[in-house]
């Protein structure tokens, strides 16, 4: 199995605050990987490490050379222009595509109709609702055929129709592409369960747990492996 990025002893600090303590990490091709943690457990940050966007402090970060990579944040930040055109920029200025801007605007629309917003593509992005703002974050990572889809609390901030609709387009872009891998923070477990294959938890910067999914939820397996991942999901429930 190809291994996407892989972490080795990890460790993130700022100051005296430290994000990340001694954390050895792997994703592969395929894999369906939730990170769970209290607030401030390290959750974001390791996501911004294995993407690139934090240099770790010690320890090695290994990643595939041209592996494709897109990350969605909890907050996704758009420009002042339409749905449409925050779509085509990205893809525009993708030079590994080298797409000029007719097309990228063409694949932009496409990728608009695939999660529902062809009707908003003309609207300002800045318009759009939390739902459908999520949902045009996402169509933007996707339209970059990414190998490895990163993605911090995806549908925190939604209301509850909304959350269904984004947690399914989610579902439905992993299903149709089984060699994609995700890697996401949640803390909705009932979400973890639906959509990882494989859960991490973190407390204060640390791995206390990795585990398939089915071995997570088994309340006698996660005890033996942390208790402070055990209680932790039972506070959760």
């Amino acid at each position: 199995m190809t291994v996407w990025v892989d972490l080795r002893e990890v460790t993130v600090q700022w100051g005296g605050a430290q994000g990340l303590r001694q954390v050895s990490f792997a994703i592969s091709a395929g894999e369906r990987v939730a990170l769970i943690g209290a607030n401030g457990s390290g959750k974001s940050t390791l996501l911004r490490v294995v993407h690139g966007l934090i240099t770790p402090t010690q320890g090695l970060r290994n990643c595939l050379p041209e592996l494709r990579q897109a990350m969605l944040f909890q907050r996704p930040h758009l420009l002042r222009m339409t749905a449409l055109n925050n779509m085509a920029l990205g893809l525009w200025l993708d030079r590994a595509q080298g797409l000029s801007w007719a097309q990228a605007r063409t694949q932009g629309l496409q990728a608009l109709a695939r999660v529902g917003l062809h009707a908003v593509a003309g609207q300002s992005g800045r318009t759009l609702s939390g739902g459908q703002l999520q949902r045009l974050a996402l169509a933007r990572a996707w339209a970059r055929a990414p190998q490895l889809l990163l993605l911090d609390e995806p549908t925190a901030s939604l209301d509850p129709s909304a959350k269904r609709e984004v947690e399914e387009l989610i579902h439905t872009f992993a299903q149709g592409q089984p060699d994609v891998s995700l890697l996401f923070a949640s803390h909705n477990l009932g979400q973890v369960k639906r959509l990882a294959s494989r859960v991490v938890y973190l407390e204060r910067g640390q791995v206390l747990a990795d585990l398939p999914v089915a071995e997570f939820f088994n309340s006698t397996r996660l005890q033996s492996v942390s208790a402070q991942a055990q209680a932790f999901v039972q506070g959760e429930h």
